[in-house]
């Protein structure tokens, strides 16, 4: 219920603001809005303005909306409301109204992240986990725990890095934009800050998502092998382990982060009954030897060992919260970020460099919505300022039926002097339209193939 709710929400806010920007600046030109509609289909709650008789309507699927404006090309128009009509405005005025959509959309993404900032969040510290033997980080020298403090790209001024989403960030815009990134960390070991280059231009960044990284090797937060619950039933248990027990080494290999360990208990069933394996750990200071013995299970078709007990402890948290103008100004940089990868990743989608499998649909933005929500209002803020800039820069597109198709008519018009003629308007309207329903598809197919994994 939670995830319907917060998904209807999230669209309704959305598209409600991007409307509002075509109506505002529609009024402000002076043009007759006849409908305002958030949502399609049959009308489940509305009134009209006494004052500018327009109809504010409450449609039944919400996947969107519309400002239906006065226009001479779609209904007859009296004498007295010619000027009030949309095609009689100037040039500057159509693209301007068009235009105030997408833009209303990416003010509320810096309205957003700017709100985040100035209330601060609880986040992961940029604390880096054990990577994977293959990927970048364990090839730049990383084992788990380093301690990042600044990033940026090679040969450009770094910046402080505050939590492990930021870190994040950082890498994935590397491994995406082909750019090397710089870091500067500090370890339990060392105190004085180190510098690496990692190298992260020739990284398959054709799908931006949790094989990515993968490659990288930034997965998930440091957190350390402690363990949690203790099953009564399982091997844990019956090798006498206890809640916050800390592993220290599992037979010849010393146990970083509790992923390192959770990836051993699990690789033990790959080759059949698991054996058995010799435990070191820390019980309050004391160090204990055991022997614990994994026992098979089955994730789908692949085998793998469990020990029945809950592993990791939560990681260490930072507050991370800006004064005003500095969170307004990271608010609008982090906008710009967004919509300049997100840009991108639909180019290299065009020319074929990227995947399709990077397009999501209603079903993935559902279930997103409400892990967001689950986590909290902050998190579904910073969800709802991800989906506002998607949807902003969505909407530039030059493709027929957007607005950013719109805004191409009109430049055609401003370059050659004479409007697009009807007909080729309805020609590429409908191709437009074609394109759309094509990538609808393609974004809906992966959201069911990501449910059937």
């Amino acid at each position: 219920m939670l995830t319907l709710v917060a998904f209807v929400v999230a669209i309704a806010v959305l598209v409600a603001v991007h409307e509002l920007g075509h109506f505002f600046v529609a009024r402000l030109y002076g043009v007759k809005v006849l409908r305002f509609s958030v949502g399609f289909g049959p009308r489940l709650w509305g009134w009209t303005s006494t004052r500018s008789g327009t109809e504010f309507v409450l449609g039944m699927i919400p996947l969107g909306g519309y400002v239906k404006m006065l226009d001479a090309r779609e209904v007859p128009v009296e004498p007295h409301e010619l000027a009030a009509a949309f095609d009689a405005q100037p040039l500057r005025g159509k693209a301007a109204i068009v235009l105030a959509g997408p833009l209303a959309n990416l003010i509320l993404a810096v309205a957003l992240y700017s709100s985040v900032h100035w209330t601060g969040m609880e986040l992961p510290q940029a604390i880096v986990g054990t990577p994977a033997t293959d990927s970048v980080l364990a090839a730049a020298g990383f084992s788990g725990g380093e301690h990042v403090q600044r990033a940026g790209f090679e040969g450009e001024p770094l910046e402080e890095v505050q939590s492990f989403e930021g870190l994040r960030w950082w890498l994935a815009r590397g491994a995406i934009e082909q750019h090397n990134v710089q870091l500067v960390f500090t370890t339990s070991r060392e105190s004085r800050p180190q510098s690496v280059l990692l190298k992260l231009r020739g990284v398959d960044a054709r799908s931006a998502d949790a094989q990515l990284f993968q490659q990288i090797g930034i997965v998930a937060p440091f957190s350390p092998a402690r363990l949690g619950s203790v099953l009564p039933d399982g091997a844990a248990a019956q090798a006498q382990l206890q809640t916050n027990d800390l592993v220290l080494r599992v037979d010849q290999a010393d146990i970083v982060d509790a992923g390192q360990l959770r990836a051993l208990i699990r690789s033990s069933g790959q080759s059949g009954t698991p054996g058995k394996q010799a435990w070191l750990v820390d019980r309050s200071g004391t160090r204990l030897s055991v022997t614990v013995s994994p026992k098979l299970e089955h994730d789908g078709k692949e085998s793998i060992g469990r020990v029945g007990a809950m592993i990791g402890a939560p990681p260490a948290m930072a507050m991370v919260r800006y004064g005003l103008w500095e969170g307004m100004e990271r608010a609008v940089v982090r906008t710009w970020e967004t919509s300049a990868l997100t840009l991108r990743v639909l180019g290299q989608i065009v020319t074929g460099i990227a995947s399709l499998d990077n397009l999501s649909g209603p079903i993935t933005i559902a279930d997103y919505a409400g892990k967001s929500a689950a986590m909290g209002l902050t998190q579904f803020l910073v969800f709802l300022a991800l989906m506002s800039v998607s949807l902003g820069v969505l909407n530039l597109l030059p493709l027929p039926i957007l607005d950013g198709g719109h805004l191409m008519y009109y430049l055609w018009e401003a370059i050659s002097g004479k409007p697009v003629s009807q007909s080729w308007t309805e020609r590429l309207q409908k191709f437009g339209l074609v394109v759309l329903l094509m990538m609808m598809s393609v974004a809906i197919v992966n959201d069911v193939t990501r449910l059937l994994r």
